[in-house]
């Protein structure tokens, strides 16, 4: 039931501006969390963001600091990330995942969006 589809990605050159988008759906989705996680080509998964809903804390991983951010819409079912200043090491796929209720970790992720930052 619970879908995750990312938008938003693309080529912009170093110094550029992009933002994604993860638009969520489910009828029994209750999100404790959502987050934002890049994986370059021969690279680990890395963190990037996330933003808890009941809180509304926000912690971002060191590598983007001061240069995303992450946000939520009005009604809560899209959340957002914001990348300034973006370098060629940005350069990923990006996808947004879901830490639901009850879980204990991220469980369910989108297809993830190719964003490249030329140099």
């Amino acid at each position: 039931q619970v879908q995750l589809v990312e938008s938003g990605g693309g080529l912009v050159q170093a110094g550029g501006s992009l933002r994604l988008s993860c638009a969520t759906s489910g009828r029994t989705f209750e999100p404790v969390a959502m987050g934002w996680f890049r994986q370059a080509p021969g690279q680990a998964r890395e963190f990037i963001a996330t933003i808890v809903y009941s809180t509304d804390r926000v912690s971002y991983g060191n590598s983007v600091k001061g240069r995303f951010t992450i946000s939520l819409d009005n009604d809560k079912n899209t959340v957002y990330l914001q990348m300034n200043s973006l370098k060629p090491e940005d350069t990923a796929v990006y996808s947004c995942a879901a830490w639901r209720k009850g879980d204990v970790n991220y469980n369910y992720w989108g297809q993830g969006t190719q964003v490249t930052v030329s140099s």
